[in-house]
């Protein structure tokens, strides 16, 4: 009788799995099940009197998606726009969200022991939207909330669909 080895799983137990992207010098993760899809940037349509990190809106089949700019939201030295900038459409509680990135990187799964808790510093990013920090080799992630990152009264999005 044949034995299975548990060794192979595609999973960790307790392992979570990240969307990793960079945002200037840092990268970050966000959790892929909040993901709906990334597309190419495409200039959104400007609202008047939004906020310089909301860029605007997009039609995404027949649903109005703001547009943030995380670049901007986090003060990132600058904002460049090239073939890698792309747009994390998020699904946050059934209200979608884009946010513009300088790329994606890739899925990363991190299991608990390589998580560690956030410092506590001042920060343009609330404290209460930084998970913690990730580590894998030498990558170092910077785990959000997403949700609560969008839900920031600042942010003007979702704080009443969350």
């Amino acid at each position: 009788m044949a034995t299975m080895d548990k060794s192979n799983d595609a999973t960790t137990p307790g392992a979570r799995e990240y969307l990793t992207f960079r945002l200037d010098r840092e990268e970050y993760g966000i959790d892929i099940l909040k993901v709906q899809e990334i597309r190419g940037y495409e200039p959104p349509t400007r609202i008047a009197n939004a906020p310089v990190f909301i860029k605007g809106v997009v039609n995404l089949r027949g649903t109005i998606v703001p547009i943030v700019d995380m670049r901007l939201r986090f003060n990132c030295e600058r904002a460049v726009y090239d073939s890698f900038t792309v747009v994390i459409i998020l699904n946050l509680r059934h209200r979608i969200v884009g946010i513009v990135v300088d790329s994606v990187s890739d899925v990363m799964e991190l299991a608990p022991e390589n998580t560690r808790a956030a410092p506590e510093v001042d920060s343009v990013i609330g404290s209460d939207a930084v998970i913690g920090l990730g580590s894998l080799g030498e990558r170092m992630l910077i785990l959000l909330d997403i949700e609560k990152l969008m839900a920031a009264e600042d942010m003007g999005l979702v704080a009443d669909a969350i």
